[in-house]
């Protein structure tokens, strides 16, 4: 939802913003993009030596639109862009999520070996620059900070207090219910955090669990939940890309994952009030501060979010705190209005 949120706040009198991906499958954000005044089209590849071949078709759409910057998100996307940037002569700015110790060795060492063909790295966190200078020490081009952001106008608790959504999947008004938004991919740990419901329940046995969301885990996770006896429990709605009704219904925002750059579902989480427990994952370390916004515990000790869930699920007082404190740190340190000013700066110096 990043691409469409900051679409919405850029200035489309000075820009003109065009979006090309390569799944075709992965289209659940087109409608989104082009009502916000976006264009959107599909040069279909199955897998990244596809990808790399597409570099013709891509060069030739950057010239029939006239485009004059490349912004590129994903390892293997920002490779390509980088290679088209040299063929059209147009400047391509890279976004890097992750920590690049978390790629397979191959994209890690692809990716690095071409950055310096790009004018600006942009790392979502300062632990994902950190990473970039550890893997490449003598890099040429500038690796910039810009945290990711939300537009925290959009996402109001106080919008959605009247949602069904609790009818909906038959969950009852007074049960406790914690949620999480993610891929379905193995540094989500999914499959521990259906381990964590399961222990949470045994002391708050009325609980529900949701977990939004989809990927090529999911039949996995499926046939997990349902070993555990928790089909009725946690519930998987899969991909929405209206997400606000499950956040504003979510009494905690549960993450257990492995590693993380700065993910933008707790951002969104924080913007709606919803009171955190999470491991310390890559950049979630840079934005939640332990007993402040929420309750944090290390990657390596993910039982303690069992804890943290039965404290905030046990006192209502403290969660409605850590979720207004919550807001209030997104509304000042992770706006999207922040996000959006810095990335037009850096297009207008950069073509």
């Amino acid at each position: 939802m990043l691409l469409p949120e900051t679409l919405k706040l850029h200035n489309q009198q000075d820009f003109e913003f065009h979006y090309i991906y390569f799944l075709p499958w992965k289209n659940q954000m087109e409608e989104s993009i082009r009502q916000s005044g976006g264009r959107v089209t599909c040069i279909p590849a199955n897998n990244n030596l596809q990808l790399m071949m597409r570099a013709g078709k891509v060069a030739q759409y950057i010239r029939e639109h006239n485009i004059q910057l490349i912004h590129a998100h994903l390892p293997w996307a920002g490779i390509l862009a980088r290679r088209v940037g040299k063929i059209c002569r147009v400047p391509v700015l890279y976004t890097e999520h992750n920590k690049q110790e978390r790629y397979h060795w191959g994209t890690r060492t692809f990716n690095l070996m071409t950055m310096n063909a790009l004018r600006t790295v942009i790392a979502v966190s300062a632990d994902v620059a950190d990473s970039i200078h550890k893997h490449k020490p003598h890099i040429k081009v500038p690796v910039r900070t810009i945290l990711n952001g939300v537009n925290t106008n959009h996402f109001k608790r106080d919008d959605f207090r009247d949602s069904t959504l609790r009818k909906a999947l038959n969950i009852p008004a007074q049960a406790p219910l914690i949620g999480t938004i993610a891929v379905f991919r193995f540094q989500k740990r999914l499959d521990l955090w259906m381990e964590l419901a399961a222990k949470i329940l045994q002391y708050f046995p009325e609980s529900h669990f949701i977990i939004v969301g989809d990927g090529p885990l999911k039949e996995a996770l499926k046939a997990k939940r349902d070993a555990l006896g928790l089909t009725g429990k946690i519930h998987m709605p899969g991909l929405e890309t209206e997400v606000r009704p499950y956040l504003a219904a979510f009494d905690i925002y549960m993450m257990s994952s492995i590693f993380e750059g700065l993910p933008i579902a707790l951002l969104e989480a924080m913007a709606m009030n919803c009171p955190i427990v999470t491991t310390d994952a890559g950049g979630i370390k840079e934005v939640i501060r332990q007993e402040i916004d929420g309750l944090v515990c290390g990657t390596d000790d993910p039982e303690s979010l069992v804890a943290h869930a039965r404290r905030l699920l046990g006192d209502r007082e403290l969660r409605v705190a850590f979720g207004n404190r919550a807001r209030s740190r997104v509304i000042e340190k992770f706006s999207m209005e922040t996000m959006v000013e810095a990335l037009e700066t850096l297009y207008r110096q950069s073509v």
